[in-house]
């Protein structure tokens, strides 16, 4: 018998039974009636609009608490998967497991029942949320993040995961990338250490050097050994064996690896496993922040690490030392994605606006002929005489031309530069000031990324386009002239900060939080529910 709905019953029903009735039967008639379960899902969806979309779609139909086998195992892998978020450094209190368990243990009506189905559901799509794309909003958390995190769609997570195999679809929801997987072995690694008590007592020593003995080199040789580094060994002096242990912690760490504890690597090795977890959490949030396609062949540049690579399908093929930001608030690099679109061989450096009347504009007024190696152009793009400009009539405001510095080996962008166009004005370049390479941290510039290896750099992009890319590149280059080289491939750009990463190896390596932002990015998370904890085997 068809159950018909005139007018006036639904006029007479409350608004959420009305939206279940039309949702279930349309306007003129249905075979079955609202119930209990139905009013109680809806109303508990009703403040959620992916919620509320998902329970209309299915016909206000259990995912979670239903009789059946597949409701059964999709709240067993729930549960499982809330069990071990911690593993993902996520905040498990956050996920209410026990109140959870304790609902789904006292139900003793059927609108308490649709009240847990939906908190099953919310707590589903919060999960999968923060395990797939991050705990944190990447640009609230520092300003010089310009990532936004690729959120997915809640309804239809919500959608594939009840027609999907449910164990299967949690496991698969972490970032895929490998680095995510081995940041997670080693922070469980680390866990197990702090449980045994650490890497021990730090060394009570400011420095230490090959052929010295004693209490203090004892300390750090088993240090050294608990970091595994070396296998124990019961001799006091500082030796060649402790010395290569020393060098290869150096290399870990970015530290000149000479193999003397000397004071910054000594602070280094004094910190303990409670300093370091932070590093490895922060980078699986990160992770999380980059849960997409990298490109099969991208540019890889950490910050932190003072390094640019080119990556082909997740292998280093190239490697520079890199030059980044200064650490103040105008000129730190941010971190962001973007496409290499072309090279500038010869270029011209165009000063920008901040740099031209906050530090050249002064100087000019004082002496019209200072930084004479800067032409001025006009609006027009022409250059005007010097000799016709009376600087002092300007202010910072006022100044009506650019500065810009012809191609030369002495141009503040060397002979070559990368770009892939961006509101941050950021690119990668040569540099006349090579020096600078030779420094252990290497935060000097204006925020673009300088490199020491720019013409390498450039042969390896044109190697997928050029026959002899060397030849290609140097002829250009010999010519003089400023010349626009187009990527006939366009490559991923994705400048980073990641104080703790690993090698394909699973070598963890620990960097310096240059400009404080993993220390704010820990703060934000300890306040979200992460925590540190220590895991006994």
């Amino acid at each position: 018998m068809t159950a018909v709905f005139p007018n006036r019953f639904r006029q007479a029903v409350p608004g959420v039974l009305l939206l279940i009735a039309i949702a279930l039967f349309g306007t003129s008639g249905a075979k079955a009636q609202v119930t209990p379960f139905m009013q109680a899902v809806a109303e508990a969806a009703s403040g959620d609009a992916d919620l509320a979309a998902f329970y209309r779609g299915n016909g206000y139909e259990p995912v979670w608490t239903g009789p059946g086998v597949e409701d059964r195992n999709r709240r067993a892998a729930l549960l499982t998967a809330l069990k071990n978020a911690g593993d993902h450094a996520l905040p498990v209190a956050s996920y209410d497991l026990e109140l959870l368990s304790a609902n789904l243990r006292r139900i003793s009506s059927e609108r308490e029942l649709g009240q847990v189905e939906v908190a099953m559901s919310r707590t589903f799509l919060n999960y999968a949320r923060d395990v797939q794309t991050g705990i944190l909003a990447p640009r609230k958390t520092d300003s010089g993040i310009k990532r936004e995190a690729p959120l997915r769609d809640r309804q239809k997570t919500l959608e594939a995961f009840v027609n999907s195999s449910p164990a299967a679809f949690l496991r698969a929801l972490p970032p895929k990338a490998p680095e995510y997987a081995r940041l997670m072995k080693a922070k469980m690694q680390l866990e197990r250490q702090l449980a045994r008590g650490g890497w021990g007592p730090a060394v009570p020593a400011k420095a230490l050097k090959p052929g010295q003995s004693g209490d203090a080199v004892v300390i750090l040789r088993n240090r050294m050994v608990a970091m595994g580094y070396m296998r124990r060994s019961a001799t006091s002096t500082y030796d060649a064996e402790l010395q290569k242990a020393i060098q290869r912690f150096q290399i870990d760490n970015g530290l000149d690896a000479d193999g003397i504890a000397g004071a910054g690597t000594m602070a280094e090795i004094n910190k303990q496993i409670e300093d370091r977890l932070p590093s490895v959490l922060v980078a699986m949030e990160r992770e999380r922040w980059m849960n997409f396609p990298r490109g099969k062949r991208h540019i890889w540049v950490n910050i932190t690490d003072f390094s640019a690579a080119i990556v082909d399908n997740d292998r280093v093929t190239f490697r520079t030392r890199s030059v980044v930001g200064k650490n103040t608030s105008d000129r730190r690099t941010p971190e962001f994605s973007d496409m290499m679109e072309h090279m500038i061989i010869n270029p011209n450096w165009y000063v920008p606006r901040s740099i031209a009347v906050k530090e050249y504009l002064p100087s000019m007024i004082a002496n019209p002929g200072a930084a004479s190696h800067l032409q001025l152009i006009d609006g027009a793009g022409r250059v005007v005489n010097r000799g016709s400009v009376d600087f002092a009539q300007y202010t910072p405001r006022s100044f009506p031309y650019d500065l810009r510095q012809p191609p030369s080996s002495r141009n503040a962008l060397g002979l070559v530069k990368f770009m892939f166009p961006n509101p941050y004005n950021i690119y990668l370049h040569d540099t006349p000031a090579k020096s600078l390479f030779t420094r252990e941290k290497r935060d000097f510039s204006h925020g673009c990324v300088r490199l020491n290896d720019p013409f390498d750099f450039a042969y390896e992009l044109l190697s997928r386009q050029e026959s002899d890319p060397v030849a290609f590149f140097q002829t250009r280059l010999k010519s003089g002239a400023n010349t626009k080289v187009l990527l006939k491939e366009q490559v991923p750009v994705h400048l980073v900060y990641r104080t703790a990463f690993t090698s394909a190896k699973g070598q963890l390596s620990f960097r310096r939080d240059v400009y404080g932002r993993d220390a704010r990015i820990f703060n934000a998370l300890l306040k979200a529910g992460v925590v540190l904890r220590a895991v006994r085997s």
